[in-house]
């Protein structure tokens, strides 16, 4: 396992923006009418929020990032560090980190990078950017993380499209003398097909046979272009590695689990977010969900839960939080974190 620490900095603030367009589980043609209250209450998923098109990650990112920026009062030449977290860039070529890079106005002497990732992509690039900004002596960064993975999955295919919503994320971090982050992040190759878009790439480059549609198995209908989901071997994967990530994380650090405040989870599913907290013996209080009204949000999904669940509970207090995000790649970790008096901005609808 990869555990590590990063010393020297600090979790200033977070916003997170979704669309306002929303679509009900409850009335989806897509799942029989006989089938929705029992996938809702196995999922937990009721309500998903849907980008209008022309809408990308990046520009519900930029709705969270500017009140942000604005309510810390940090001015655009003061970050030095940007990074982008997407599965759903705005570009092949250039990376999309540079397009936000102009449209928020960044000084040149900032770092822009972007990080493919999905759900586990918020803790890894919490790791990323604390790993950057540790050695930059007063300096400030911007870890945007969001996807907008409607446009990437078929509107029939009930294994993905009742699930997924689109929602973007701006997190402030500052290296800042005294807090320290510790991680234990992994990875599992062999399972990279277990959530994966087929074609488009250099391997399976894009053709007219791209477009072509083909039914699966019955309710199960996608092209290459559209995402494909094994949903029971990435159940059992984070059944299998998601607690002893967890409990090596803090058995290697001396933090008992019992001081934990928060453990916010990637929302994958409500069945195997449970199943994960009974195997901690943990309370339903200390895992908040916000599966109901926003879905699996990807690599949003961390952000997403503090915003609407834990805004009155660590604005302005100190908390000790342990996230963790797990999904494609095969790819996930945790990360235990103090965050002392943030600022946690209530959802931003566009």
């Amino acid at each position: 396992m990869a555990i590590f620490s990063i010393p020297g900095i600090a979790l200033r603030a977070i916003s997170a923006a979704v669309p306002v367009q929303c679509e009900d589980n409850e009335t989806l043609d897509l799942i029989p009418e006989k089938d929705r209250k029992a996938f809702i209450e196995q999922t937990g998923i009721r309500y998903r929020r849907i980008a209008p098109q022309g809408v990308t990650a990046s520009d519900l990112c930029i709705h969270a990032a500017e009140p942000l920026l604005a309510t810390l009062k940090w001015a655009p030449a003061d970050i030095d560090v940007l990074i982008f977290i997407t599965q759903t860039p705005d570009y092949i070529i250039p990376n999309t980190a540079s397009v936000i890079h102009q449209r928020l106005g960044l000084s040149k002497k900032c770092l822009a990078l972007d990080i493919n990732l999905g759900c586990s992509g918020y803790v890894y690039g919490l790791s990323v950017i604390g790993s950057l900004l540790q050695n930059m002596s007063g300096s400030k960064g911007l870890l945007l993380v969001g996807d907008c993975s409607t446009s990437v999955i078929s509107r029939e295919d009930k294994s993905t499209w009742p699930l997924f919503s689109d929602a973007g994320s701006a997190t402030a971090i500052e290296q800042h003398d005294g807090g320290r982050w510790h991680f234990n992040l992994q990875s599992d190759g062999s399972g990279y097909q277990n959530i994966m878009i087929r074609g488009g790439g250099q391997r399976h480059p894009f053709t007219a046979a791209s477009l072509a549609v083909h039914e699966f198995s019955p309710g199960i209908s996608r092209n290459d272009l559209q995402m494909k989901l094994d949903g029971i071997n990435v159940f059992n994967f984070a059944l299998r590695e998601v607690t002893p990530n967890i409990t090596g994380l803090l058995d290697a650090i001396h933090v008992p689990q019992e001081s934990i405040d928060h453990f916010v989870l990637h929302q994958g599913n409500k069945l195997m977010l449970e199943c994960i907290r009974k195997k901690m013996k943990e309370s339903e209080h200390k895992f908040p969900y916000s599966l109901y009204h926003f879905g699996n949000t990807s690599s949003a999904s961390i952000p997403v839960t503090i915003v609407t669940e834990l805004l009155a509970k660590i604005t302005g207090q100190k908390s000790d939080l342990l996230l963790s995000g797990f999904g494609v790649g095969l790819s996930w970790g945790s990360v235990y974190l103090t965050s002392d008096h943030p600022i946690i901005l209530p959802l931003i609808e566009v």
